[in-house]
């Protein structure tokens, strides 16, 4: 995405939490920005598709931060998956979300409400994946059940949280409390056999697949590329060329490329290529995992 598009974007999510989704028009959005009309429709062919932009941007950036978590831990530490929900949340807040979420749910427009539901089917996908790395291949049966559950019981308990204690939500105390209830959910589950849903819903698989991910050959392409895009940002060319270099070596120091690779990615926070940074601080990381295996 580049900086033009980003202000614009950033622009027109200001306007919708300001005046309300429905009420804030397209010449709004242009006055707004000094735009051309012919400019907002060459970045998008409506205002739904400027507001769905805003939401799959937050949802990339949402991606990202829990891959980061990611780079070194194990996938079955509890404490980096309550981090991981917890991003959710933050960026919500961050990127105040919540009044955009609300402006679908209470639209009767189609193309919004599939968008939504999609939305929210790919997180419950990624929370299904989390909970077999949590409790082994045996829970995956049971995992689309105990992922509706641990999004519903956060629903409610942020509601009653908000509307009746009217104060601000503890977030960690809050996610450690359902993990832990999840515990047993899950391995009750697991011993009694039961379970509702199971497999019966299609759950979107959005993993890119680890061999076209992660090899060698395509991270030091991507790098490379990702270099060579950098000559304005020296502090990041230098981080991704020493990456380069120790990803070429027949013996790469795994854990000082470990250590940089938080470096690299945290560079590019809060810019148009923090996205892309990250994702390929995550490829690295687990091509150097596999290294030690």
């Amino acid at each position: 995405m580049n900086d033009r598009k980003h202000r614009v974007l950033l622009t027109a999510q200001r306007l919708f939490v300001k005046k309300g989704f429905a009420t804030t028009s397209v010449q709004d959005i242009l006055d707004e920005s000094h735009i051309s009309k012919g400019t907002f429709y060459n970045y998008f062919s409506s205002k739904n598709e400027c507001l769905m932009t805003i939401l799959s941007h937050a949802q990339e950036i949402t991606d990202v931060r829990r891959k980061e978590l990611m780079i070194g831990k194990d996938p079955s530490d509890k404490e980096i998956f309550a981090k991981q929900i917890a991003v959710r949340m933050e960026i919500n807040r961050e990127h105040q979300l919540i009044p955009l979420f609300e402006a679908i749910f209470h639209s009767k427009d189609p193309e919004l409400r599939d968008f939504i539901k999609k939305h929210h089917m790919a997180e419950l996908a990624w929370l299904s994946r989390r909970l077999v790395n949590l409790y082994g291949r045996e829970a995956e049966p049971y995992a689309l059940d105990g992922a509706i559950m641990v999004v519903g019981m956060f629903k409610h308990f942020i509601n009653v949280w908000v509307s009746s204690l009217k104060e601000e939500i503890n977030l960690f105390k809050l996610i450690n409390f359902i993990l832990c209830r999840t515990d047993a959910i899950m391995l009750n589950m697991i011993q009694t056999g039961e379970k509702l849903l199971g497999d019966r819903i299609y759950l979107p698989d959005n993993e890119v697949p680890y061999e076209d991910f992660c090899t060698k050959e395509k991270i030091l392409e991507r790098l490379s590329f990702f270099s060579n895009s950098l000559e304005e940002e020296p502090k990041g060319k230098q981080f991704a060329d020493f990456l380069i270099n120790e990803i070429q070596s027949d013996h790469p120091r795994v854990h000082l490329t470990e250590t940089v690779l938080k470096a690299f990615g945290g560079a590019f926070t809060s810019t148009p290529l923090e996205i892309e940074a990250k994702e390929l601080a995550f490829s690295i990381s687990n091509f150097m995992s596999a290294l030690q295996e």
